[in-house]
């Protein structure tokens, strides 16, 4: 009795009351609670414990490329800023390392039936070093003809010739950063980047068959208004992108060093950055994408809203997928993996990830091997990310718990959430309504054993 519905209600107030800082939940446990004493030996038993009882899954894999040319000031992923392709050129021979290495311990399948390169840029690579990198995967894994393959692009650094070698190699899938197209908020965030480049490398696209393209987008950048980010959305629903992310700027220059280049006051107020996304959402839908969830986007044709309506989606590292039965296999650094009931995560900068592989062991940092209760949470985590409703019958018969008495805490607490008009909660199911879509996250923590053992959420982005 699915009471999925795709209608959003945009509560300004209710926003305001239930947008605490929490986790995106790309995975749970979330990686802040990984531990070091899941180190290498213990990613090798994962990798070697695929095959038990049979089990075969596909896999995803992912690989992280961290070099840029150029710095943007709002970035909080693991970058190296540099020019020097030799850099570059030794880290392919770490990554082939790892990727033996992995390849002598990983049991079952070897079948991949998504990839995806991330970074930095991983256009950064040079056509040679592209191709080398593509080969050592061919050598270890299997990739099925109908995959999804995807890549990072950063439109100032490709052209048509490079666009026709990525889909010649295997890629069938692309997401471009823009951010925004206005040049004032563009020079504030050193990414000047020109509407006819990013028109240029989409048009590449489709010319040379990519499946699929997206366009990841940020709000609450310096100097945005509605107004100004009125314009942006009126150049990207031109372009008509297959997918889209609309991802909320957090400002935290303690973390990350480059965005105290940001002139802080220059950042929109809270209500004005409410109000860029208020209007975001209504642009988007109203121009027909489907809004699958947090900061996602698609067409209604598009694999991911079809993968919702078929309650097929799901939520890893790289945010919603098409792909819920796939082990996870991520290589460079800072990459994490996940193997079953198993998360590891790699050396976070390139000295530490080589002298582990030069000792030849795996270069895991941290991980964590997931309790009966932490597989469980994660279900229902994932559940209402994805599909925002929960079926109560389905997670007693699938955990033989009684939900009730299990959840007495949590089902206590989501109170105040169903009287606000976030949720309904019934003996059978547990349904994010309209008002509550935008603030899934906060519906999620709820069941986060971790975040209500310790209540400290400001190591986190707000929800909005």
């Amino acid at each position: 009795m699915s009471q999925f519905s795709q209608a959003v209600v945009f509560d300004p107030e209710l926003i305001r009351r239930f947008d605490i800082a929490g986790p995106r939940y790309t995975s749970y446990p979330t990686a802040d609670r990984f531990v070091e004493a899941f180190g290498p030996e213990a990613y090798g038993e994962a990798l070697a414990s695929r095959a038990v009882a049979g089990v075969q899954r596909p896999l995803s894999l992912y690989v992280h490329i961290p070099y840029c040319n150029t710095i943007c000031y709002y970035c909080a992923c693991n970058k190296i800023i540099t020019k020097d392709h030799s850099r570059s050129s030794r880290y392919l021979d770490y990554l082939e390392r790892e990727m033996a290495l992995v390849d002598e311990k990983l049991t079952g399948s070897r079948t991949v039936a998504q990839l995806h390169f991330g970074g930095g840029t991983p256009t950064f690579l040079h056509e040679s070093e592209m191709r080398r990198l593509w080969a050592a995967i061919r050598r270890t894994f299997t990739l099925i003809e109908h995959g999804e393959y995807s890549i990072e692009v950063d439109p100032r650094k490709v052209g048509r010739e490079q666009v026709f070698l990525l889909r010649e190699l295997g890629f069938n899938r692309m997401s471009i950063g823009v951010q925004d197209f206005d040049p004032v908020v563009q020079r504030a965030v050193n990414r000047v980047q020109s509407l006819e480049e990013t028109q240029g490398v989409l048009e590449a696209a489709r010319a040379a068959g990519f499946h699929s393209v997206s366009f990841d987008l940020i709000y609450g950048l310096p100097h945005q208004s509605v107004a100004r980010f009125a314009k942006t959305l009126d150049a990207v629903i031109a372009l008509a992108p297959d997918r889209l992310s609309l991802y909320s700027y957090a400002h935290l220059p303690r973390l990350f060093m480059p965005q105290r280049r940001i002139d802080e006051a220059t950042l929109p107020s809270a209500a004005e950055k409410l109000a860029i996304l208020k209007m975001a959402i209504e642009r988007l839908t109203d121009a027909g994408y489907v809004y699958i969830g947090m900061d996602h986007f698609a067409k209604p044709e598009d694999e991911l809203a079809v993968a919702q309506r078929e309650g097929r989606l799901h939520r890893n590292f790289q945010g919603y997928s098409t792909h819920a039965e796939c082990d996870l296999v991520a290589l460079g650094i800072s990459a994490i993996s996940k193997i079953g009931p198993y998360y590891a995560q790699n050396h976070k900068t390139e000295e530490p990830y080589y002298d582990a592989l030069d000792r030849g062991e795996l270069p895991t940092l941290r991980g964590v091997a997931m309790s009966p209760d932490d597989v469980l949470r994660r279900s229902i985590i994932q559940a209402l990310m994805c599909h925002f409703e929960l079926s109560i019958d389905a997670v007693e018969e699938a955990n033989l718990i009684d939900f009730a008495h299990y959840f007495a805490p949590e089902l206590a607490d989501l109170r105040e959430m169903e009287a606000a008009g976030l949720v309904t909660v019934s003996d059978r199911w547990i349904t994010v309504l309209p008002k509550g879509r935008l603030l899934v996250r906060a519906i999620a923590m709820v069941f986060d054993r971790y975040l209500r053992a310790d209540r400290e959420r400001t190591r986190y982005s707000k929800v909005i």
